[in-house]
């Protein structure tokens, strides 16, 4: 069975079990800090480890933390480190945070820009989005700076793209001229 399979398969059973006992705001912010966390390279590589045992995988994860999560997430981690799937543990909380943003309905949208955008700007693309066929009922930016993009930005959402960048512009005539040259 795939990583994504497996992993999607516990997130969706830890977010139903969140809903049902009113806990998901909770479940959502430890998923959210073991997702950050998953990033630090040594913890990953634990985590991935065939030559390190379960017990000792516990006791790392249990130090690191049982103090700040909810019981209701270390208990899932306890699941997950028994049943020796504790390698699926970043991409869990990944499908995790995916799915908890589909239940509620939240799209995520990247823009890359040349230059920092003003609240105000992004603002206003946020609200051209939502009015848009493209989102859900609520957006999510994050923002991108990209120099070589000159002015103007990109829009990536899902497998969607809005190229509305200087470059971009100047990409397609400079493509139109050397298309269009003529026999003198």
């Amino acid at each position: 069975m795939s990583v994504t399979r497996i992993a999607s398969r516990y997130a969706k059973s830890l977010l139903d079990l969140a809903v049902s006992e009113n806990n998901l705001d909770n479940v959502l912010n430890d998923m959210s800090s073991l997702n950050e966390s998953s990033k630090n390279r040594d913890l990953y590589m634990m985590l991935k480890s065939p030559i390190i045992n379960t017990k000792k995988k516990k006791d790392i994860v249990h130090a690191i933390f049982e103090e700040s999560f909810d019981k209701m997430s270390m208990a899932f981690m306890n699941l997950i480190l028994t049943k020796g799937r504790e390698s699926y543990l970043p991409e869990i909380s990944e499908e995790f945070l995916k799915q908890y943003k589909s239940l509620k309905k939240i799209s995520e949208a990247i823009v890359t820009s040349a230059h920092k955008l003003s609240d105000e700007a992004l603002e206003k693309i946020k609200g051209k989005l939502l009015a848009s066929n493209l989102t859900s009922e609520s957006v999510e930016i994050t923002t991108k700076i990209d120099p070589s993009l000159i002015g103007g930005f990109i829009i990536e959402i899902g497998d969607k793209l809005y190229d509305a960048s200087v470059a971009h512009k100047l990409n397609n005539l400079k493509k139109g001229f050397v298309g269009n040259t003529y026999n003198a």
